[in-house]
């Protein structure tokens, strides 16, 4: 089979690998569709975290959706032909966060794509506790556009995860951090209630998508969130904010901007080290979580009720390449005037073995 790995240099490769096995308690995956995310251009890059984080010789990748087609022994729940979703991180089940239930917290957690073998392949395998059925469709019946959502399960819980941390009924929220994941937590935050959102990037084609999808949208190079809040009638500071960027300036903006009491939950990595007015967090008591991955599977149930319940992100996507065109799709996703871009296996194109990286 056909698989997109990293040779321990900048630039990955496309190549021909052995098809996988399936073990006991495992499920074998035909890829559909998968999306491309940060991690996947850091290893691209080859820059220092991927050096210290990924063996080379991985398959890379880790959000996706695809067909069961094969399961391993003593699995039950999950059959051939279902249509799935895959949770990318895989834990160990015995330390005390998993035997409580909370998976998400995992000290021992192996991601798919970066500690082992990811979804950029035609076929992949995943333990079956991974697996997030989608019930009553199959390959051949869900549209392109619901493969192309379910292809980013995994990031859109990543902001289902983030928006809900706080109540958000009635709140003005702030976020911080225009990309795809910020977009889809800032409409998170509107299905679920939210009053006044505000977006903020420096990025102006990302600006530009949270104005098409009727978000209040700044630079705040340019323009003040200050007066933002006056024009919107905001009396107070913001009540929530979602810190989606990494950015090491934004949580300074954030915590200037909130009310007392305010609540802000982090997803964004910061790329330096961050200093805080620690004496605003104490005498406005505010409070800072940190966000990693998705509740297994609480999140799981909330994006799906609320994609249900009409909340549709299938905008946040604007691109979307042939598996064989990936050098194309990952430059696109590296200009950052991109939203979404996601790899189609099911094009014709997809089988561009000689495709390889620089």
């Amino acid at each position: 089979m056909h698989a997109l790995v990293t040779r321990g240099k900048p630039g990955l490769e496309l190549i021909e690998i052995p098809e996988p096995e399936t073990p006991a308690g495992h499920v074998k995956v035909r890829v559909l569709r998968a999306g491309i995310c940060g991690t996947d251009l850091h290893i691209d890059a080859w820059d220092a975290w991927a050096q210290s984080a990924v063996t080379p010789g991985l398959t890379v990748g880790h959000e996706f959706c695809g067909e069961i087609v094969e399961v391993g022994e003593g699995v039950t729940d999950f059959a051939v032909g279902q249509l799935m979703s895959g949770e990318g991180h895989v834990v160990c089940g015995h330390c005390r966060n998993c035997r409580a239930g909370r998976r998400h917290l995992c000290i021992r957690t192996s991601n798919l794509g970066v500690q082992r073998d990811g979804c950029f392949a035609e076929l992949v395998v995943l333990p079956a506790a991974n697996v997030w059925v989608h019930p009553g469709l199959t390959a051949a019946s869900a549209t392109p556009a619901q493969l192309d959502v379910f292809g980013i399960y995994d990031p859109f819980g990543n902001a289902v995860h983030t928006a809900l941390k706080f109540p958000v009924i009635g709140e003005d929220v702030l976020v911080t951090g225009a990309g795809p994941i910020g977009l889809m937590a800032a409409m998170v935050a509107r299905h679920a209630g939210a009053r006044h959102i505000v977006v903020t990037d420096i990025a102006e084609p990302r600006l530009e998508l949270a104005r098409t999808l009727g978000f209040r949208a700044l630079n705040p190079r340019d323009a003040s969130i200050g007066d933002v809040q006056r024009e919107l009638g905001m009396q107070e500071g913001f009540d929530v904010a979602l810190e989606m960027s990494g950015s090491p300036t934004a949580l300074v903006g954030i915590i200037e901007n909130l009310n007392f009491g305010g609540r802000i939950a982090m997803l964004g990595l910061p790329s330096a080290p961050i200093e805080v007015d620690f004496g605003k967090v104490v005498s406005h008591m505010l409070t800072i979580q940190g966000i990693y991955g998705r509740e297994m599977f609480e999140t799981w149930y909330a994006m799906s009720a609320m994609a249900q319940t009409g909340l549709d992100v299938l905008p946040v996507i604007t691109d979307r390449f042939a598996f064989g065109d990936w050098e194309a799709a990952f430059d696109r996703a590296r200009s950052g005037s991109a939203g979404k871009v996601i790899l189609d296996f099911t094009d014709d194109r997809a089988d561009g073995a000689d495709s390889q990286g620089a």
